[in-house]
């Protein structure tokens, strides 16, 4: 059997593994012309994608590098199977939620900003009220990382088929219901039409004035001027934040004053840790497409995600 002909574009020194991982997957790198593959390797030129895909008429199959792909939904189409990094980055940014999680809720943001002695603040995760909105990969680590707290957890997402791990899963008509009892809300939800703006003032009202908020999907998930009003309202207790919108975050936006408002500059998954990740996809889903097996991470066209 011939071996996969696949193109990785665009190319550049910082994707060598990338061409490395279709080797190792029994693949042939070729150009986009001749292949039947292609793996696109800059998340940021989603702009460019149409003008390789037209150079490469026999593309079966498109592996993308995130698992979040808005910048993409316009150009899905049913004429090639698309896969995304759905699950690569699960882990570290589980981790990178868990992290800002416990930094808001016992205090360490603002205890890192003081230059005295302050007084006693913060909330235990242990046996905490945990709400997770979303279903994918990034939810299923998060909750086993959440085991050892023995924290009770409630998922949202589109449909209440029980989620492994939760005490309970709703869909998202149950979703102010599931802030409302909340000690920290964690958003790992995709980007669609419909999550856009699904933390509103609306929502933010629904939470506890001690709760915490954790974003680690996108940054247009929450309304921005809302958020800013609830955190300097005392609305809720504090918002820890690895995405932001806009983003990045202009230097002199309100949300960097917030003494209870953490944010970091999207790094729950860095290039170094992503890149080796996302490696071993390619390896195995060139492997799966040689001999017909089901991709990981496969797309839904009808979902956008």
């Amino acid at each position: 059997m011939p071996p996969v002909r696949v193109a990785v574009a665009p190319r550049s020194g910082r994707h060598e593994s990338l061409i490395a991982a279709v080797s190792q997957g029994g693949g042939q790198v070729v150009d986009v012309a001749e292949a039947e593959a292609l793996v696109w390797a800059d998340a940021a030129r989603a702009d460019l994608l149409p003008g390789v895909l037209a150079d490469g008429p026999g593309v079966r199959w498109v592996q993308l590098p995130f698992a979040g792909i808005e910048n993409y939904v316009h150009l899905l189409d049913r004429d090639r199977v698309w896969t995304c990094g759905k699950g690569v980055y699960a882990r570290p940014v589980a981790e990178h939620a868990l992290g800002l999680a416990l930094a808001g809720m016992r205090h360490l943001a603002a205890y890192a900003r003081e230059r005295s002695w302050s007084r006693p603040s913060g909330h235990n995760l242990l046996g905490a009220r945990v709400t997770i909105v979303g279903g994918g990969e990034i939810t299923r680590e998060l909750v086993t990382l959440m085991r050892p707290f023995g924290a009770d957890v409630t998922v949202v997402r589109r449909s209440d088929e029980p989620f492994e791990g939760a005490s309970r899963t709703v869909g998202t008509a149950g979703l102010l219901d599931a802030l409302a009892s909340a000690d920290l809300v964690v958003l790992t939800l995709a980007l669609t039409d419909q999550t856009v703006g699904i933390i509103d003032a609306t929502a933010l009202g629904a939470m506890q004035d001690h709760a915490w908020l954790v974003n680690v999907a996108r940054g247009r998930h929450v309304d921005t001027d809302a958020l800013v009003a609830a955190l300097g309202s005392g609305g809720i207790g504090g918002a820890a934040l690895d995405v932001t919108d806009p983003e990045p975050l202009p230097d002199d936006h309100p949300l960097w004053s917030a003494p209870n408002c953490l944010i970091t500059p999207h790094v729950g998954n860095t290039p170094e840790m992503g890149i080796p990740l996302l490696a071993a996809r390619v390896r195995d889903n060139v492997e799966r497409f040689a001999v017909g097996q089901p991709l990981l991470g496969l797309v839904d066209v009808d979902l956008g995600y």
